[in-house]
């Protein structure tokens, strides 16, 4: 019998199949290789919140809020998207892993494994993004409106409280993970970039928090104040709140946690309930 070809969109039982398939094999990847492409990851992502934080700076005052946030959210998209289609390890999207360890076909050492070698080479590349856009002085743009901006998102992270941060994590990786859910079902890379564009623009619109995307929002912001005290000076912010303890303590421990506990249990357990329980033993 002839296999019928299908050029549409697959449905979502086949798509849990394909993220589980791919969840085992992001567990038994190579170290090297993992870390190797979670420091891409990590760059991919800042290299979109270069591309907000510059739009942003240039929208602020003389767009609508909201407006200013759709911009903003729409040009971040450049980071998901360096990461779907150009191949890359992303510790938020994951989170999906636990699809397939949930089946039992990941084991929750291999889990872990992922998650910290795949988070720790997220933060390298995202603060070697950052180190890099400082060095370039791309912050000095605009008559210094880049810089100015990025000082303000850096110290907005961080006046957070505990758990605000950690249920605006929660919200924005339920929307990472649904874009990466809904790439699965994709068929080409035109399918995967607008499968992404709207979940990533919600979340980053919306003020949600991405631990990875603030390993480059907040460090930019340290490195511009603790590096360039002149341009911090002219800048009139209020900065002392803005340490490397308060990105630590009030923000990447309270986001991460809230995006784990968004990607893993509202959008991949839920998946795995619906779609591959099996209520009988097989």
């Amino acid at each position: 019998m002839t296999q019928e070809l299908r050029i549409d969109a697959l449905l979502p039982q086949e798509m849990a199949r394909r993220a589980e398939y791919i969840g085992v094999r992001k567990a038994e990847a190579a170290a090297l290789t993992m870390f190797a492409l979670a420091v891409l990851a990590g760059a991919f992502i800042g290299l979109g919140a270069v591309f907000a934080t510059t739009i942003a700076a240039g929208t602020s005052a003389a767009w609508p809020y909201g407006v200013s946030k759709l911009l903003v959210g729409l040009v971040f998209c450049l980071g998901l998207i360096l990461v779907i289609v150009g191949g890359a390890e992303l510790f938020t999207g994951n989170n999906l892993i636990v699809m397939a360890w949930a089946s039992g076909k990941v084991t929750t050492a291999a889990l872990m494994r992922n998650w910290v070698i795949v988070y720790i080479g997220n933060f390298v590349g995202s603060i070697g993004t950052a180190a890099m856009v400082f060095l370039s002085r791309q912050y000095t743009f605009g008559g210094g409106a880049i810089g100015q901006t990025a000082l303000s998102i850096a110290n907005g992270k961080v006046q957070l409280t505990f758990i605000q941060a950690l249920a605006l994590g929660v919200l924005c990786n339920a929307l990472v993970c649904l874009a990466v859910w809904l790439t699965f079902s994709a068929r080409s890379t035109v399918d995967k970039i607008a499968a992404i564009i709207f979940p990533i623009t919600a979340f980053v619109a919306a003020g949600f928090e991405h631990s990875i995307a603030n390993m480059y929002f907040i460090p930019i912001g340290l490195l511009i104040k603790n590096l360039d005290p002149a341009f911090t000076s002219a800048a009139g912010l209020d900065l002392s709140g803005l340490t490397w303890s308060a990105f630590i303590l009030k923000n990447l421990i309270p986001v991460t946690i809230g995006n784990i506990l968004g990607g893993s249990l509202l959008v991949a357990a839920v998946y795995w309930a619906i779609f591959l329980r099996r209520s009988e033993p097989v």
